[in-house]
């Protein structure tokens, strides 16, 4: 005759393997994501040196975006493949600036600091800045449903622009990535004179699609 387990055994054992499991995963979420968090953040941000002396560029790349390398004509794209979704990826073009002008001009700015209010462009954040001794500009918007960070630098000799999107990558995360890259960028030429010194052209600038 077999003998039945006590019905108070099971519902005990069952209570143990049910609390071991809550612990368990309790210690994941405590102890162990965040560190794993902290690892991928690491990873994806750390900067990966890049020169193109066709294009007068020199820059790192955050390692979550530098992946592959494209190029093409006054122009390379760096990108991490993803197979289900938009590559997280930094665009760079060069043109020549034909009026070798070292600052943007003040209706330029006013045009790309109001794009967004007049043309209702939404998440469109605009900041006037220097990267590296360089006048520049930063734009910030939602594009096709991913946000999209668009720099511009402007030398005597050229002018860059930098258009680099999270893609279907953490939004934060990447975006973040695309900010520490893009303020890296350092363009070959002539040294610009100090802010607001420049005695070039008030033509607005216009530049290629």
């Amino acid at each position: 005759m077999k003998r039945q387990i006590p019905t108070q055994l099971v519902v005990g054992l069952g209570i143990l393997v049910i609390g071991s499991g809550i612990v368990g995963g309790e210690y994941l979420l405590v102890t162990w994501y965040p560190t794993h968090e902290a690892n991928v953040t690491s990873e994806t941000l750390k900067l990966i040196p890049y020169k193109n002396d066709g294009m007068g560029i020199d820059m790192q790349v955050a390692a979550g975006i530098d992946k592959k390398v494209e190029i093409s004509p006054g122009q390379v794209r760096i990108y991490s493949p993803r197979l289900l979704s938009t590559d997280p990826s930094i665009t760079i073009t060069s043109q020549p600036n034909p009026d070798q002008s070292a600052e943007f001009t003040p209706q330029t700015l006013a045009v790309w600091e109001t794009d967004g209010t007049i043309h209702h462009l939404p998440r469109y954040q605009f900041e006037h800045t220097r990267i590296n001794d360089r006048d520049a500009v930063l734009i910030w918007q939602s594009v096709d449903r991913h946000m999209v960070l668009t720099t511009r630098i402007i030398s005597p000799d050229r002018i860059i622009e930098a258009k680099c999107t999270a893609g279907g990558g953490d939004e934060d995360l990447y975006m973040q990535a695309c900010d520490e890259s893009v303020r890296t960028i350092k363009v070959a030429g002539p040294p610009s004179p100090p802010a607001g010194m420049d005695g070039g052209t008030s033509t607005p600038i216009t530049l290629k699609p």
